[in-house]
C-alpha cells in the first residue's frame, strides 16, 4: 500500500503528513504529528474521547479519516489554553470537580466548546444533549453539565 501526502490545518498550524489512506485522524493526529490530548478510547465512536471540532463541530477522530480532514480547519484541546492561561472550560472542568481521572475530559471540553461557539446560552437539556455522546466513568456527569452551564451564565472565577 502507498502511502498520500496530505496537508491539515490543524490549531492554525499546516501539517504535512505522508500516510496511508486507511488512518485515520486520531491516529495521525497522536502517531504522527505527537499531539496527544486527543485520547484514543473506543476507536469505534462510541465514547466521545477524541472529540476534536472540525469546521465548528465536534466530531470523533477516530471515525474520520485522516485524508477525509483535508481542507478542514481542526482545532483540538491543545489550542484552548494561551499560555498559562486555561480556558474558561479547562477552568470551569477544574472549579467544579469534573475531572477525576481526567482521560475523557478533552472530549467533553471539546463538546462543551462547540456548543458555546454555536449557543452561549444553552438550557441544561442543550447541553445534556450535547456531551450524549460522551462517555465518563467517572463523574456521574452532572459536574461535568454543572461546569459547562457554569461558564454559559459567565460564573467561572479566572
Amino acid at each position: 500500500m502507498e502511502k498520500i501526502l496530505i496537508t491539515l490545518n490543524i490549531n492554525g498550524d499546516e501539517h504535512q503528513v505522508h500516510t496511508y489512506y486507511t488512518r485515520t485522524l486520531l491516529e495521525v493526529l497522536r502517531e504522527d504529528l505527537h499531539i496527544k490530548g486527543t485520547k484514543q478510547g473506543c476507536r469505534a465512536g462510541e465514547c466521545g474521547a477524541c472529540t476534536v471540532i472540525m469546521d465548528d463541530k465536534p466530531v470523533n477522530a477516530c471515525m474520520v479519516l485522516a485524508a477525509q480532514a483535508q481542507g478542514n480547519t481542526i482545532v483540538t484541546i491543545e489550542d484552548l489554553a494561551q499560555g498559562d492561561e486555561l480556558h474558561p472550560l479547562q477552568e470551569s472542568f477544574v472549579e467544579n470537580g469534573a475531572i477525576q481521572c481526567g482521560y475523557c475530559s478533552p472530549g467533553f471540553i471539546m463538546v462543551g466548546k462547540a456548543l458555546l461557539d454555536k449557543n452561549p446560552d444553552p438550557t441544561e437539556d442543550e447541553i445534556e444533549t450535547a456531551v450524549s455522546g460522551n462517555i465518563c466513568r467517572c463523574t456521574g456527569y452532572q459536574k461535568i453539565i454543572q461546569a459547562i452551564d457554569k461558564v454559559a451564565n459567565n460564573e467561572v472565577v479566572s
